[in-house]
């Protein structure tokens, strides 16, 4: 098999592999699929990136979370946007805003870090949420097992009408004070003389405002 035959025949394998692939594809991964040197790798698929770009194509081969996958030119992104968001008009669902704000605080986090805030899997959320473009891999953790991390978009961003997610409010604005709390607690505490003391016929009932 000749040099070029080999890159050609490379090359058509590394972009039926993207094609198909869910996440991005570690490049170590595609060196030993095709049986070829890491380096080899990087080139073809430089000159893959670099022949989509001379011919003005409407995606991208891009390297992200340590591996290569496509995505779509920044150039068609409005039509991208309007594709995907086209008949998912409706309102994000308690879960997922719930999510999408433990992502926007806790940036970047993990699906396990996410779960454990939540007590669920937010498996299905995390799919909802990325497919609208509020949320996308960061990478992925030192720490054993390597786990995805998740962050938010610049779309996401754009929604709130900020610049970054250092001018979100703080947490405390939501939160209320001890004075709040201890106020409701006060409030709403209900004795033990209110429940158990017996009203003895033609007494009248003690109001407790």
């Amino acid at each position: 098999m000749n040099d070029d035959f080999r890159e050609s025949d490379a090359a058509r394998a590394i972009e039926g592999i993207l094609m198909v692939a869910v996440e991005p594809v570690p490049v170590e991964l595609l060196a030993q699929l095709l049986e070829m040197s890491v380096a080899n790798v990087e080139s073809v698929v430089a000159s893959l990136s670099s022949s989509y770009e001379a011919e003005n194509r409407g995606f991208q081969m891009v390297k992200v979370a340590g591996g290569y996958r496509y995505q779509s030119h920044p150039d068609v992104s409005a039509y991208v946007e309007r594709f995907v968001l086209d008949g998912q008009r409706a309102r994000l669902s308690a879960a997922a805003l719930e999510t999408l704000a433990i992502i926007a605080y806790k940036q970047p986090i993990s699906r396990l870090q996410i779960a454990s805030i939540r007590g669920v899997d937010p498996d299905a959320v995390l799919r909802t949420l990325q497919g609208r473009g509020y949320v996308e891999q960061r990478g992925k953790d030192e720490g054993p097992g390597q786990a995805v991390l998740w962050g938010t978009t610049p779309l996401f961003l754009e929604k709130l009408g900020i610049n970054s997610v250092d001018e979100l409010p703080p947490l405390a604005e939501f939160v209320p004070d001890a004075a709040v709390v201890e106020a409701l607690e006060a409030t709403l505490r209900i004795t033990s003389v209110d429940v158990d003391a017996p009203v003895t016929p033609g007494d009248t009932p003690t109001s407790h405002d």
